[in-house]
């Protein structure tokens, strides 16, 4: 079996509780989506600021379940947040084993994640912020770059994000 790459992100309904999606390739520019899965979980825990993985991890773990073990991990957000390696979501992540490396795309700037690389994809002028565990941070930040897509978002985080909010399937 080849390189499994994965791009995960989560929703939080309205109606409460939580659902997750999960698209995986075999290539590192998700050009092919090569499965879709979701998992809905019906207790989460409060947001915390600082504690963002206390409600996101239980979700990230439940999808993964459904799928064979994957090489790389795309997240939404920051894996550590700041330049001291104070832990994020994917640090968490990367810490529990979920994927030996997990690359954090994180459409908003922290203001202590001095260390982030900057990333300008498409026409846009705002930067994604680029953070990674298991993988120089250069290395990940060229990985989302050459991600498929000419927008801002690689196509791929965009699906997933639709695909975590209920749009069927069928419909990406």
């Amino acid at each position: 079996m080849g390189t499994r790459f994965g791009a995960t992100d989560v929703d939080y309904p309205a109606v409460g509780g939580a659902h997750v999606a999960l698209l995986v390739s075999a290539s590192a520019d998700f050009a092919t989506i090569d499965e879709r899965h979701t998992s809905r979980l019906d207790d989460v825990a409060d947001y915390v600021p600082g504690r963002f993985y206390e409600r996101e991890l239980p979700a990230i773990e439940a999808v993964l379940a459904h799928a064979d073990p994957l090489d790389v991990l795309v997240i939404d957000g920051y894996v550590d947040l700041d330049p001291t390696g104070r832990a994020g979501l994917g640090q968490r992540v990367w810490e529990a084993g979920l994927a030996p490396v997990v690359i954090g795309v994180a459409k908003s700037r922290f203001r202590a994640a001095t260390h982030a690389i900057p990333v300008i994809r498409g026409i846009s002028t705002r930067p994604l912020y680029i953070t990674a565990a298991g993988m120089p941070q250069d290395e990940a930040a060229d990985l989302v770059r050459a991600m498929a897509g000419d927008a801002r978002i690689p196509d791929a985080l965009r699906l997933v994000d639709r695909l975590a909010r209920g749009v069927p399937a069928d419909w990406i």
